[in-house]
């Protein structure tokens, strides 16, 4: 029997009848290994040749792919529309089509670009500017226009189309003037030097480069005879663009200039700075204050600068950015205040909902506190982090038994054949049995959910994702089970490979095995062979320096195999857990939080006086990656307390963060 339950002529059977081709599993892998290997060395005549030989089958679309992927730039629209029509539906026909529009939109040919825009459907940030780049040059400019709320006053990183299709909207139609000072004050406190001449000249007040130029070498000085000026607008914006310059170097030089001019303003009967200006200065200061806080630490002005800026012209960024420093210094008018900047989708999510409820809790209005308790009572609906953390405010006790405890889903007879009758799926299976390339896998995997999700087929993901939890799959398995919304077992959420070994070395550390698992969980989804980006490795990704110092302070030799095994990984996680643990006075927010960011971030994070109540430092932690980290593994570890029968709730186990004496 195979890992699946199923002969291997069962599964040959259940491929061809879906494929309408006779074919054995092996020989079908075994094909798509070889062509694979012909990719990577560019042999387009084998390519040629496979596609021959794996026509009709699970794999057929794969050297066609590869091949044409060769030279995606040198393919043509109508050859891309019509491997779409051949493969419909699959992972490969979206990747081939969305990376198509990507590339000739990356080469200016936007024609292309618009012939194959609508058999895109699942493009991610950098493909869906591409495409509209391409209906903003076929004079579409309302289908151009629907990427205007995440690229037009975005000032954080994006991709380069991105960027280029907000540069290109300012000579859209449909922008108006408002738009265009929105966008040019944030340029302005970039210093994007090309914008800048753009939007203003297309409101009437065009700023040459040769003034930019001069204040980008010396801001001071343009401020200090900033008074003998004539009062006009590109002043009040090129008065911007050197606080931004200023800023740039130096947030408290910027302030502290910024203070001056206000108060000598105050002294005179015509003001130098309009309302408008004084405001974006106190945005520019509090936005780069923000970029400071690790570095700096934290401090209330930024919340100070932020109220100063009030208006109705708030980005997400700035925002959110406003709401982090208010929650941080527990200044919860100013928590509304932020929200209410926010856009009504982002509002509604669970992150600000609950942070909403938050400020409400604190208020002496009656009605305020109630509807607080209405919304955490809502939240306590989801076993999310913000979930768990509102069940915790009315009372509530994660319920695993309605969840189905520590038992996994039931998979019948008729399940098993459904999933693997799927192609996606079927795909997924046959290439992790094969042990092909792990991302070919994931990636089938991945979007065989996606489908199951857009068909609000919930029982097939379960299904699927129970079969491969028994085959040892556990980061696709746990995957499917994220994505679905049907309540199902916290046994298939969250596995607990090598439980003997986890439990019996954060004993031997001294640390809660659950949080062990809520790291494991988190790092590597049980994936032994997982390696990062940076090198980190193994179930708990240590990176080589760290592997080195935990077998230095337990004597041993270091071995990079023997560091990156599972049983030794665990061994060399836990202690160090427990080390980092200990370095942080024993507080497993920021033991967490020094796991992934180091342990002196953890500390630079940590109030200076007084202490601070964990979920305001978790959502105030500087790195947004390092945030994210530290809520899911907080997440992980209350659900597996009650897994391993020692339940806790999160935020007794979260406690409060001390000041970093």
């Amino acid at each position: 029997m195979s890992a699946l339950g199923l002969s291997q002529v069962a599964c040959a059977e259940l491929y061809g009848d879906y494929s309408q081709g006779s074919y054995s599993q092996d020989t079908s892998v075994n094909s798509f290994n070889a062509a694979a290997q012909a990719a990577s060395r560019g042999d387009v005549n084998a390519l040629y040749n496979y596609e021959q030989q794996m026509s009709g089958g699970l794999f057929a679309m794969y050297p066609t792919y590869w091949r044409m992927n060769l030279n995606l730039n040198a393919q043509s629209s109508a050859a891309v529309a019509q491997f779409v029509r051949q493969y419909p539906k699959t992972a490969m026909a979206e990747k081939l089509v969305a990376d198509f529009a990507e590339t000739k939109a990356a080469s200016g040919d936007y024609a292309s670009v618009r012939q194959v825009a609508n058999l895109v459907t699942n493009p991610d940030r950098s493909e869906s500017c591409a495409i509209a780049l391409g209906f903003n040059h076929g004079g579409d400019t309302m289908r151009a226009l629907a990427e205007k709320p995440l690229v037009w006053l975005n000032t954080a990183k994006q991709p380069a189309l991105c960027d280029q299709l907000a540069t290109e909207m300012n000579n859209n139609p449909l922008i108006s003037n408002k738009d265009r000072t929105a966008r040019l004050k944030r340029m302005l406190r970039k210093g994007n030097t090309g914008d800048i001449m753009a939007l203003s000249t297309r409101l009437g007040t065009p700023i040459a480069y040769a003034s930019l130029s001069e204040i980008q070498l010396n801001p001071n000085a343009f401020i200090s005879r900033f008074g003998a000026q004539p009062a006009s607008q590109i002043n009040q914006y090129l008065y911007l663009y050197a606080i931004g310059r200023i800023a740039d170097k130096s947030y408290r030089e910027a302030a502290q200039q910024v203070e001056y001019d206000i108060k000598q303003d105050n002294q005179r009967a015509q003001k130098l700075l309009t309302d408008d200006t004084r405001r974006y200065a106190y945005r520019i200061l509090a936005v780069k204050r923000m970029g400071f806080n690790t570095d700096d630490g934290f401090h209330v002005e930024a919340v100070d600068w932020f109220r100063n800026s009030l208006d109705d012209d708030f980005n997400a960024e700035e925002a959110e950015e406003y709401a982090k420093a208010a929650i941080r210094f527990s200044r919860w008018d100013d928590v509304v205040e932020a929200i209410s900047r926010m856009d009504v989708d982002t509002q509604k999510t669970k992150q600000w909902q609950y942070w909403l409820a938050r400020a409400y809790e604190q208020s002496n209005d009656g009605n305020k506190r109630n509807t607080a308790k209405k919304m955490y009572q809502h939240l306590a609906k989801s076993n999310e982090y913000y979930g768990l953390m509102a069940q915790d405010k009315v009372g509530q006790r994660l319920d695993i038994n309605r969840l189905g405890g520590s038992n996994l889903p039931n998979l019948s007879s008729s399940d098993r054949v459904r999933v693997m009758q799927n192609p996606h799926f079927a795909r997924a299976f046959a290439l992790y049995n094969a042990d092909a390339n792990r991302a070919d896998a994931n990636r089938e995997w991945n979007w065989a959910v996606k489908q199951a999700r857009d068909n609000r087929d919930d029982s097939l993901i379960i299904a699927a994702a129970r079969l491969a939890h028994d085959m040892g799959w556990l980061d696709r398995a746990v995957y499917a089970a994220d994505n679905t919304d049907m309540a199902t077992s916290l046994a298939l959420s969250h596995p607990m490979p090598h439980q003997s070994s986890v439990v019996r070395y954060s004993q031997s550390a001294g640390i809660d095995p659950a949080w062990a698992y809520g790291i494991m969980r988190q790092e590597s989804r049980f994936v032994t062979s997982a390696r990062s980006n940076v090198g980190a490795s193994g179930l708990m990704q240590i990176m080589p320096d760290t592997a080195k110092y935990i077998a230095r302070n337990l004597g041993e030799t270091y071995s990079a195999s023997r560091a990156n095994s599972g049983d030794t990984n665990i061994r060399y996680g836990t202690w160090y857990m427990s080390d980092i643990l200990g370095k942080l006075n024993g507080q497993p927010v920021l033991a967490t939080a020094g796991y992934n960011a180091g342990p002196n971030k953890a500390k630079r994070w940590q109030p200076t006086y007084g202490s601070l109540s964990a979920d305001q430092y978790v959502e105030s932690i500087a790195y947004p990656e390092t945030r994210n980290y530290v809520k899911h593994v907080m997440e992980n570890a209350t659900i597996y307390s009650s897994l391993l029968g020692r339940p806790q709730p999160i935020s007794q186990r979260m406690g409060t963060i001390p000041a970093a004496y």
